[in-house]
């Protein structure tokens, strides 16, 4: 075995234990492989090789981290965008992600469960201006557009009157 197939071996041994821990965009394994020091070429190799070998798949990680983001912790499109462009995920499959997150569960959907459970058995109607903008801006910030908020806030409040007839 040369030196170089001993250092390529070396940086493949440890994207394997990188990737063991949890699941990585290609540019989060480069970084983190660059960032203990390794050569950017063998590095390139090494992520060419692990994508070949479907190891390493940007497709299917922006699938499963958009699920993650917009199922399990409902939060909103401008949210799991975000997260996704900085993992280094392209335009093209952020937009894939979303939408197949969306089909599972809207925005609207989310933005209705987080308010059902901000409020848990209270009457929407009963919450002040004030209790309604910090919840509305718990939402923002969540990713959810201020629109929909506004809109699903409104909903909630009548949901509330036509239970209540």
């Amino acid at each position: 075995m040369t030196r170089e197939d001993s250092l390529q071996e070396k940086v493949r041994q440890k994207a394997f234990r990188l990737l063991a821990v949890k699941a990585r965009s290609e540019k989060e394994l480069r970084a983190k492989l660059r960032e203990k020091g390794f050569d950017e070429t063998v590095v390139g190799e090494v992520i060419e090789n692990l994508r070949e070998l479907k190891y390493l798949d940007d497709e299917s990680f922006a699938g499963q981290w958009a699920q993650n983001l917009g199922v399990n912790r409902l939060l909103g499109n401008r949210r799991i965008e975000l997260s996704l462009r900085e993992k280094g995920i392209s335009p093209p499959l952020i937009k894939k992600a979303i939408e197949d997150v969306r089909r599972e569960i809207n925005e609207a959907e989310a933005v209705m469960i987080l308010i059902r459970k901000k409020v848990k058995s209270r009457d929407i109607r009963e919450m002040d201006d004030r209790e309604k903008v910090r919840l509305a801006r718990n939402l923002m910030g969540k990713g959810f557009p201020p629109d929909l908020i506004f809109h699903m806030l409104k909903e909630s409040k009548e949901e509330f009157v036509n239970d209540g007839e």
